[in-house]
């Protein structure tokens, strides 16, 4: 069993309240979103360095991190790091920065086609719609298994590149059996996190039949993609699925053993976010346009609101305001929502910055939404934190603070990756 020790770490961050007792993380269970006292952001992101309780983003600084396999085994101050027999590689981080791997609970990577001219015409001023959607599933339906997962491989090394170790992936570009299942099936073979999405929009020949098309979605469709997914979605939203369709597709999933997930509230205000949480959905997604019913369901509820800010960089739809829901004690990720119409980016360094900038979050909780959230969202408690037993997906940042993710927007700050223990990049 390989050991390694990174040393010299100048700040670590560990999203464990008590790290250097090994405390149990959040992550299954619903984390304390709330923020740090203080009435500046300023005053919110000056949290403490000695990783006492108070502090739940568990931030050390001279901090060491011991690797053995693909599990952390130690982590605390760098002149207090035990012996180990046999000895170890060891790391000299030289005072940088260094955080959990980021878990993307959100993207739709295994798609053929480009939507650069949608994108264009966005910036030009029309209105992002949910249909355009459909323009993506004829170049989808048209590639070859061995073209979708080159593309969804490249897409994977870009993630890897920019600190993401872990990556739900979302079906709903096929909309027709066969190529939904190929979908989940290829999404499978590159991560555990498949999420089934058959109920993305209505395809062309079913329009104006939208209870026939769920029929299908339900029924032969649901048979084919369920043994390779772990997750059932739906797009509740004007243009997509009314919420009585919403409802049927997710109970169909449901009792077929797979988990809910809901993209909800995107377009405008509706009854999704409500429906998530009755049904338990680990998350419900988007959540731009929130009534405070909504926030006080989902404050009360261990379902996580997953923003996806890429989106609304692209749509120019208003960004969700995550002060709102923070402070509210709302649960909150950040995703990409990597996909060719809405958000056709794969940085979350990129959506961290934007969260700071326009979503009224300081950096460390943008980063923790990044990490933890994101666990919390896919309901893990082996990633997302930086804790003995955990598993070894950690970032070494080329900057001395997190801050620098949000400071230096655009910026490639990743130095190196180690994914379950290996050092990846």
């Amino acid at each position: 069993m390989s050991t390694t020790l990174i040393t010299n770490i100048g700040e670590l961050t560990t999203n464990v309240s008590s790290p250097l007792d090994g405390a149990v993380p959040i992550g299954g269970a619903r984390p304390d979103s709330r923020t740090v006292s203080g009435d500046s952001s300023a005053s919110r992101d000056s949290i403490s360095r000695s990783g006492h309780p108070g502090d739940r983003f568990g931030t050390l600084t001279d901090a060491a991190v011991l690797i053995e396999g693909d599990r952390i085994a130690w982590v605390g101050p760098a002149s207090e790091v035990p012996a180990v027999p046999g000895g170890y590689l060891e790391v000299d981080a030289e005072g940088r920065a260094v955080i959990p791997g980021f878990v993307d609970s959100h993207s739709h990577i295994v798609f053929g086609g480009d939507r650069a001219t949608e994108f264009e015409a966005r910036m030009a001023g029309e209105r992002y719609a949910a249909g355009g959607i459909r323009s993506t599933v004829a170049a989808t339906r048209g590639a070859s298994d061995d073209e979708l997962r080159a593309r969804l491989r490249g897409f994977l090394d870009e993630m890897l590149t920019q600190g993401t170790t872990t990556v739900e992936i979302k079906s709903g570009y096929g909309l027709d059996v066969e190529t939904e299942a190929r979908l989940v099936r290829l999404a499978a073979e590159v991560t555990p996190e498949v999420t089934f999405l058959g109920a993305h929009v209505v395809p062309a020949e079913y329009a104006d039949r939208g209870d026939e098309y769920v029929d299908l979605v339900i029924g032969e469709m649901l048979d084919a993609c369920a043994p390779h997914s772990r997750w059932i979605d739906v797009f509740c939203e004007t243009g997509a699925f009314t919420v009585p369709q919403s409802r049927r597709v997710l109970e169909a999933g449901i009792a077929r053993g797979l988990k809910p997930r809901v993209h909800a509230s995107q377009l405008g205000p509706g009854e999704g976010v409500q429906l998530a949480i009755e049904l338990g959905a680990a998350s419900v997604d988007h959540g731009t346009y929130l009534s405070d019913e909504d926030v006080a369901a989902l404050a009360a509820s261990d379902t996580v609101l997953t923003a996806l800010p890429g989106v609304e960089f692209s749509t120019r739809h208003p960004f969700p305001d995550a002060r709102r829901l923070i402070d509210a004690g709302v649960t909150v990720a950040i995703a990409c929502d990597t996909n060719p119409g809405s958000s056709f980016t794969s940085s979350m360094p990129f959506c961290i910055a934007l969260a700071v900038r326009e979503m009224g979050m300081t950096t460390a909780e943008a980063v923790w939404a990044a990490t933890a959230g994101g666990a919390a969202a896919l309901q893990r408690d082996d990633i997302g934190v930086i804790a003995p037993g955990r598993r070894a997906d950690l970032v070494m940042l080329d900057a001395p603070t997190r801050v620098h993710l949000a400071y230096r927007p655009g910026v490639p700050l990743v130095k190196k990756v180690w994914k379950d223990g290996v050092a990846v990049r």
